[in-house]
């Protein structure tokens, strides 16, 4: 199946319940998963994704890239607590609904600063913030029209200003041509294995 890139349209047209809390970001980046399986299985997905570490990703150049953002970020104070989520930005946790809230957020991000938002049947959604932007990451779990299903990621961001704008720029062609993909490869290889 594999992983491709997907329009906006594969997001913002499906009543996601995230687009409740977001409308002030903007959509980054929408991926189908190569993660088949049945109308029950995206508690896997999810369960996997939390527990893939980019640190222990089979990739090296995931490795070394995540290993240059954290050290860049400690050098420039992209990272510090008072640039984060509760310092700078307010968790979007503040703006869950009573539903959302009580559903629970599901599991913590091995390796990744992420604080997970709500879990449901079919939406997964984790926030972070640092120097640079105000981040969600949304996984879905979607129909694939021909009777089986399959995950979806969707990355929404606000900018902090200028820095946060030339930041998102620059690291795109990184995320596209190296990052994403790999990830994704990790993604499916999990997923095989389970």
């Amino acid at each position: 199946m594999g992983s491709r890139k997907l329009p906006d349209s594969a997001h913002t047209s499906r009543p996601w319940r995230i687009h409740e809390l977001t409308r002030d970001f903007e959509l980054e980046d929408v991926w189908a998963l190569p993660t088949p399986g049945d109308r029950d299985d995206f508690h896997l997905l999810v369960g996997g994704f939390a527990a893939g570490d980019p640190a222990h990703s089979g990739s090296i150049l995931v490795r070394t890239l995540f290993a240059v953002r954290w050290k860049l970020g400690e050098l420039l104070g992209w990272d510090s607590a008072d640039a984060g989520i509760g310092s700078r930005v307010p968790t979007l946790r503040d703006r869950l609904p009573a539903d959302l809230r009580e559903a629970g957020p599901g599991p913590q991000v091995d390796g990744l600063p992420f604080e997970p938002l709500y879990l449901i049947e079919d939406e997964w959604a984790a926030e972070i913030a640092n120097g640079t932007m105000h981040g969600v990451l949304h996984l879905g779990w979607v129909p694939d029209g021909a009777g089986a299903y399959r995950g979806q990621m969707a990355v929404l961001v606000k900018r902090n200003g200028v820095l946060g704008a030339a930041y998102m720029a620059a690291i795109r062609p990184f995320r596209h041509l190296l990052v994403y993909p790999r990830m994704l490869q990790d993604i499916e290889r999990r997923w095989h294995a389970l």
